[in-house]
């Protein structure tokens, strides 16, 4: 195994997404697009892909981008479905950053002619 498929397999949300301090009192936006999203249906195996964004205003907390990357690669071999692992993501970035504002976009490339988006935005919530 390769030094980067380990850290990945091995990558456990609840110990190694790192979190940092917000070092600054005022309002602002983090934008982050993770391109190379991907997991596998839970029905028929076959892998998805998708484009993640992410933006969210910081209240005490931001998330390492090493970290997030990690996280958001810890997908690869799981069987998961594009709505559960939209949730999920944003359900461990809520409870961990406790963000102000929070919006995840899961925009997966059409398979079977099927398009499909998955937003969660908390100011629609």
């Amino acid at each position: 195994m390769k030094y980067g498929e380990k850290i990945v397999s091995e990558f456990d949300v609840e110990k190694d997404l790192e979190i940092w301090p917000n070092e600054h009192k005022r309002d602002y936006l983090i934008k982050m697009t993770l391109p190379e999203f991907s997991c596998l249906c839970p029905r028929s195996g076959y892998p998805d892909y998708a484009t993640i964004y992410l933006e969210y205003t910081p209240n005490e907390r931001v998330v390492e981008l090493k970290a997030i990357k990690l996280y958001i690669n810890s997908f690869r071999d799981r069987h998961i479905s594009h709505e559960n692992s939209a949730n999920e993501i944003y359900t461990v970035l809520e409870r961990k950053l406790k963000p102000k504002y929070m919006k995840i976009v899961a925009d997966y490339n059409p398979r079977g002619n099927v398009h499909t988006v998955i937003e969660i935005d908390s100011s629609k919530l």
